[in-house]
């Protein structure tokens, strides 16, 4: 295996494990939400939008450790760069377009990993 994708592997990884506890986070305690991401409009964030993000947090991790896992597998690798850019789309159009988050290192972390 290449360098490059042995590199790729362990990144993978870890964005997963950071994404698990993400999750792990949203079913805990909803306001981690609205401390962090959603500071635009944090009385918008609730109990069950937390846990729809979380769902949806766990889902992307386990699509990046299953490409961790199969790297060389095309078709989960081109799932696995959805994830991506529908990460990004869905931080940058909450910053820009509705307005529930600003650009605090809540916002810009989840944002750099997704412009990956």
């Amino acid at each position: 295996m290449s360098r490059f994708l042995a590199v790729l592997r362990s990144w993978l990884v870890m964005v997963a494990i950071i994404a698990a506890g993400n999750t792990l986070q949203s079913f805990w305690d909803h306001s981690f939400l609205s401390d962090k991401l959603y500071t635009g409009k944090p009385g918008q964030v609730n109990g069950l939008q937390a846990r729809t993000f979380g769902i949806w947090t766990l889902l992307a991790s386990v699509i990046r450790c299953a490409c961790a896992i199969d790297i060389r597998n095309k078709t989960l690798y081109h799932i696995t760069l959805w994830t991506f850019i529908m990460a990004l789309a869905h931080f940058l159009s909450e910053v820009w377009v509705y307005h529930t988050a600003q650009l605090t290192i809540g916002v810009m972390a989840p944002l750099t990993v997704a412009s990956k």
